[in-house]
Order: structure tokens, then sequence, then C-alpha cells
């Protein structure tokens, strides 16, 4: 009886046998993470698939691993069939009476269950399949195979799975570079991390995986494994002795792991971001989730650490919210981006992107104040203002493109027109009246300013003004072709829109900016170079550059910018020996500040606000900076500006000079009216000598407005007034008086345009 059941098993199991096939690697053996490349070729981070594993060639696992397995569980590994037949015949006959199947003891065995079952089930049937399985891969299956099978495919604890993830997570290295006592180490941990990871596993077993006891374990596993590979001839006896000696590997801490901390996280989204949006749907979010991908990012490191390096030493000697309530929430965020391709070279997403909600360096919805002005010139150069000397009802084609040498009202409080010369009312008829920062008027009793100097000293009546005589719609396609994107403007219908209510992020201002830099060639921004797949190139970046605007323009545009960084409201961003242009803006209610600005080589964009970022708030918005940093309202031209500078310095050392384009004279003079001084210089202007971070002295006004003189267009010598009570027309640099509009929209710092500084003229 006993023989015939015997035999009837041995018939079941050879039909059995007969019957499986070598299956396909199961698609969760071969999850792993995606490697993140710095641009110089070196690995980032290894992260992002559902797995923490990296697959490997045989070639690339060091011998020494190979040895301390086979020493450790299967010593006759190069030999065997992959099975031990009487293992076979007892797991069999205790199958039949119901009893506990036999472990995966052998190598094959053990790849077997972690890498070609999708099942892993307690079930009779699966245990018979895999012992199937098993007999007919170590016949069919070369040794190699197997053993580089189970090796990236087993577990080693701390979420690694294969021996790469292994050493990354352990030591910090590449599985090639690890030496014999710490491959001994990750034998010992396949027997169970859960008991062997010297860290311990107290939240698992918390009697007996203390970290005491794991090490007690692990010390001694370690120890035998390599007294096991001299045994076996694997190891030499002297080197063994030397591993000892050495004492136990140094381990890294479990909380090493979080390698996405700091700006890592921030770089890692944006790059996963740009792979998913620009592969042309070749690369999907679940491709990306199963990992094995090699995505080369342009991020220079060392602009990376620069960067962070000059907001930490902002925040460390300035920002004190220990000490001062508005100093909490404080925000800062940056990009750097290369003019002559539109890579991002570097970014500051904020504090650590394990803690902190949103990457500042992308959008935040925070306003860009008067950085948006060169937007406004370009416009003028680009496309002109209505021709002066022609009638209202001229073809829009009667333009006059303009000269920075053209002039505008500085005045404060100056009544805005449309672009057909009549006064600017909003639906229920209230007009405009634009103020500038502090209340200054400049160069009375004329208020003539020219555009370059109204740039330098960021004069919002004459930008305003300029940017209702080029058309707001026009001032919109030129911020589009500079880079920024339609998602991120405001309503282009109020006179507001040419001092930045829009709030495109610091890469696409970097980039906007770079195009100046390149004498109006644009580049869109990105973020990754190739990706790669299994030895494979899928992804390359293709640059497809634009001729955004005529080099007459862009360089125009630049020189007028680098005006101001030589002499006006942008100075703290000096790099002596450079060439350097830019841009200060602060915005409505100073609930924003930025500063941008570029060299031929690099273009950074820096943004400061507060905001409550806990990312369970629920009503989060901008918050006043007015007393942020000890400093009474916080300007492009102070902590921007101070980031920039400090950050540039250090990023273009060693950079070769290259100097601006010399402009090409563009357009004429408008705006002239007969005067002995044709040539206007501010007088009471907000800063006369300016600095780092000026303070405005208020200028005398003119006269009392008048309710009912009709003024010319481009008489600047005629009273504004309006209607009484006129408010504040608009923001930026600053836009705003010193006490914020009480009508001011709060839901979220982003008004838009839409009532942005108050109400349009009346008394509200």
């Amino acid at each position: 009886m006993g023989v015939g059941f015997f035999g009837s098993l041995m018939v079941a199991a050879g039909i059995a046998y007969a019957m499986v096939g070598v299956p396909q690697m199961a698609d969760t053996a071969k999850a792993q993470n995606n490697v993140y490349y710095w641009a110089d070729g070196t690995q980032m981070v290894a992260t992002g698939g559902e797995t923490n594993r990296q697959i490997i060639n045989y070639a690339d696992i060091p011998k020494s691993m190979r040895y301390a397995v086979m020493s450790a569980e299967n010593k006759t590994f190069e030999s065997d069939k992959g099975v031990d037949p009487m293992g076979i015949a007892r797991a069999v006959f205790n199958m039949a009476k119901g009893g506990e199947t036999q472990g995966g003891s052998t190598i094959t065995q053990q790849y077997v269950k972690n890498a070609m079952l999708d099942d892993q089930s307690q079930t009779v049937s699966r245990k018979l399949k895999e012992l199937f399985v098993s007999i007919k891969v170590g016949q069919t299956v070369n040794k190699e195979t197997i053993m580089a099978g189970y090796l990236n495919t087993a577990y080693y604890g701390r979420g690694a799975y294969g021996i790469q993830a292994a050493a990354r997570t352990y030591f910090d290295k590449n599985a090639s570079d690890l030496s014999p006592s710490q491959t001994a180490f990750l034998a010992s941990v396949l027997k169970g991390a859960t008991y062997f990871d010297p860290a311990g596993a107290p939240e698992i077993d918390p009697v007996n995986a203390t970290r005491e006891k794991n090490t007690k374990r692990a010390k001694e596993r370690w120890a035998w494994i390599l007294g096991e590979e001299v045994k076996d001839g694997r190891l030499s006896a002297t080197d063994r002795d030397k591993y000892l000696k050495a004492g136990f590997p140094h381990l890294q801490s479990p909380r090493s792991n979080a390698q996405l901390g700091g700006q890592i996280g921030y770089l890692v989204d944006l790059a996963k971001a740009y792979v998913i949006n620009n592969s042309n749907g070749n690369i999907s979010a679940d491709d990306l989730q199963k990992g094995g991908y090699e995505i080369h990012t342009t991020f220079d490191r060392k602009k990376v650490n620069e960067l962070e390096a000059a907001v930490k030493k902002v925040r460390k000697e300035s920002i004190k919210p220990d000490q001062r309530d508005k100093d909490k929430y404080v925000q800062f965020g940056g990009a750097s981006v290369n003019p002559k391709t539109g890579a991002i070279e570097a970014i500051y997403g904020g504090a650590d992107a394990t803690k902190h909600f949103t990457n500042n360096a992308d959008v935040t919805g925070a306003q860009v104040g008067s950085t948006f002005k060169p937007f406004v010139l370009a416009a003028a150069f680009k496309y002109g203002v209505k021709d002066p000397d022609q009638s209202s009802d001229q073809p829009e084609s009667a333009r006059t493109i303009v000269s920075p040498k053209s002039l505008y009202s500085g005045k404060n409080k100056l009544k805005i027109k449309n672009y057909d010369g009549t006064v600017w009312t909003d639906k229920e008829g209230k007009e405009w009246l634009q103020t500038n920062d502090g209340g200054a008027s400049y160069n009375p009793p004329s208020y003539q300013i020219d555009l370059r100097e109204a740039m330098r000293e960021s004069v919002n009546s004459a930008y305003v003004q300029l940017g209702m005589d080029v058309g707001l719609d026009k001032v919109k396609e030129s911020a589009l072709s500079a880079g920024l994107l339609e998602n991120s403007f405001a309503s282009a219908n109020y006179p507001s829109f040419s001092l930045g209510t829009s709030d495109p992020s610091a890469i696409r201002m970097a980039g906007a900016y770079a195009t100046f830099a390149t004498s109006g060639q644009q580049n869109d921004p990105f973020s990754v170079s190739s990706v790669d797949l299994k030895g494979d190139t899928i992804y390359r970046h293709e640059s497809k550059p634009k001729r955004a605007f005529d080099p007459k323009v862009a360089d125009n545009v630049t020189d007028v910018l680098k005006t101001v960084v030589d002499k006006g409201t942008g100075t703290a961003a000096k790099l002596p020996g450079r060439d350097v242009a830019g841009k200060t803006g602060t915005t409505d209610g100073n609930k924003s500040a930025w500063f941008v600005g570029y060299t031929k080589q690099l273009s950074t964009a820096i943004t400061m606000y507060r905001m409550d970022d806990n990312e369970n708030s629920k009503n989060r918005k901008f918050l006043e900076m007015y007393g942020t940093g000890g400093q009474e309202k916080i300007h492009g031209a102070s902590f921007p500006a101070q980031i920039w500078h400090d950050y540039m310095a250090k990023a273009m050392s060693g950079q070769p000079y290259e100097s601006f384009e010399t402009p090409e004279s563009i357009g004429k003079v408008v705006g002239a009216t007969p005067s002995p001084t044709p040539t206007p210089t501010v007088s009471s202007s907000p800063s006369s000598s300016p600095t780092a971070s000026p303070t405005p002295s208020q200028s005398s006004t003119g006269p009392s407005p008048s309710t009912t003189q009709s003024c010319s267009k481009w008489d600047w010598n005629c009273s504004t007034g309006g209607a009484t009570g006129g408010t504040n027309g608009g923001t930026t640099d600053g836009g705003t008086s010193s006490s914020p509009s009480p009508t001011e929209s709060t839901a979220n710092g982003n008004s838009r345009g839409n009532g942005n500084g108050g109400l349009f003229g009346g008394t509200g």
C-alpha cells in the first residue's frame, strides 16, 4: 500500500513536471526604481518606482556577494540541479499528508519564489507549482541568470529590493564597489532583515527584534559567513582575519534613506513631471511607477547647493521667526536657466521637500510685480504705441516704435488713459489713478521722465500708461513670446496688468528674462535631457529655439535693465567685472517681492513671500511682509536681490566674461514737449542715491487735482486729477501706500487685477 501510494505520487509528480513551463519574470519582481542623474552624469537618487530596486547585470554583481550567499545558503549551487532530490521527496510526501512544505532551501528555489511567481498564496497547488518550476528552472536556465535574478529580487530590509538598492541603502555605494566584508553583511540580512538588520525592528517584534539583539545576531552571522567562505575556498584566511580585525562594517543610519529631503524631492518632482508631459505619451505616470528608467536631468549639483546656501544665509542672518511674528511663514523660491539652451540648472523649492507643501520654484500664486515691466518695454519696442500725431480713429497699424528716451509722466496719482486717448474707467465708471511707491512724483513741474529712468526707479505711472498706449493685448503677446505661459496671466483688461498682477513661476520668469540675454532667441525651460530604459534612449530633448524678439528689441531691453543694476533699484545685485541686467519687483500689500536678473550665461529669478505652508491649512493665503526681517517693507532690492547676488557670485565664479550686445538705436522719442532741459533728471525721487533697499521720500504732488480740466494725451503738464478720492491703481515696487487699501482682496492674496490695489477711483 505504502509503495503503491508513493509510486502514484511520483507518477503524478512526473505529469506535473511535464505540464509546467518556465514562466516569464513576474512584473512585481521586475519593478524597480527610477535612477535620476545630475547634469554631469553622476547619480542623484534612485526613487520613484513602486519598489526600491534597480536591476543590474550579473557582471556588476561582485564575486564576493555571489560567494557569500553560496557559502551561507547553497554550497553546491554551481554544480547542483537547483533542487535537493531528497528534499523534493520529503516535500511531496508532506504535502500529500497535508503537512507543511519544505522551504526554498536552494538559491534556485528562492529565485523562483521571489522572482517568478506572482501568486504567493500558501495553497498546496501554489507550493506544488513552485516546486516543479524550480526543478525545470534548475535544468533549463543557466546559473548566471539564476544568481543575478535571485540577488536582484531578494529583500534586504529597509525597503530595499535587490543588491544595488541594498548597497545604496546600507553603504551609499554601487553594488560593484562593495567589499567582501560588506557583502558578507548583506548575505546575513537575506536570512531575514527583521532579525538581522542592526537597526532593529521593534515595531514588528518589540521583544526579539530590538537593536541590541539584532546587532548581536548580525555580527555573529557576518563572522560565520566569512568563516564559511574560508572553508569553501572562496576567501583566504588572511583576508578573513583582516576583515574581522577591522570590525563590523559601518552602516548608514536608516534615517538617511529619506533621500528626497532638502532640494532632491523638488528636483525629482520637476523632472518626473517634465518626462510625463514631454515624452509624447511614450512615458506615462504608470510607466514611471513601474520604474527602471534612467532619467538624465539638467540640474547642476554645485549650483543647486549654492542657491540653497544663499537662501540659508539670509534666513540665518535676518529671518527670526522666534523673535518676530512677521518672520513666520517666510518662503523663498528660485530658479536658474541657461539662456543659450533653456536648461534649468538649479532651483530652490523650499526648506525641505519632505516637509514643505509646495515647490516654490514652480507656480505658487505669488504675483511678480514690477519684474513684469520689461515685457511692457519690449512690447513698446516691438509693436510701438499708437501714433500720437494721428487721430483717435486711425487704424492700429498707425504705430510708432518708441525709444528708451521717450518721455512719460512720473506723477503720482496719474489719471490713466486708454489706447485711444480717452480716460480709462471700469464698468462702474470709476477712473484709475496710478500711484507710485511712497506716493512719490518725479521731475516737477513737468513730471516728464524717460523710459530708461522710469525703469531704473521703477516708476509705476509711466509704465502703466505705456502699457495702455501699446495695448495690453500687445503687452500680453510680448510676455508670451518671451516664454511666460497663458495660464499664469491675470486679466489683461485692467491697467495694473502692466505692473505684474500675473503669477508665473520663478522657472518661467528666469526663462523669459533669458530671452533678453540671448538677443531675443527664446528657449523653453527644460529639466530632462534624456531618458534611458534597458540601455536604450527612449527620449532625448531637442531644443527648438524661437525668435521672440528682433535682436534690436531684446538688446535695448537688456541695456535698460543693465541701468537698473548699475545705478537703480537693483544695485544690490551688482557683480563686479560682469555685465548684469535685472529688475526688482514688489507687489500690492507687500505680499511678494522678486529679483530677476541675468548675465549672458545664466538667468536667475528669486521670489519671497509669506504663506502658511501647512498642507492641512484650509485658508492658505499670502500675508503682508511689512516688518519682515526687521525691515519696514520688503522690496525686491532687499533679500531677493541679496540672495541673487550671493548665489550668482558663486555660480559665475570661474566663468569667462561675456558682455551684452551693444544695442542698435531703436524707435523715436515720443512725449517730448518744448523744454530747456530735453533730457530730464529725477528730482525729489524716491532714491537719488540708490541703495540695496531704497526708501523713497515723497515729493511734491503738484497742484490740486481738477475734475474738469481736459488734458492732451501727451501733455504731462496738465493736471491729472480725477474723481474725488481716487485710489491706488496698481502694484509693484511698490505700487501701494504704506497702509494697504481696506478693500484689498485677502481671500488668496492674488486678486488678478480685479480690484487690485483698491477701487478704480471714486471714494469707495
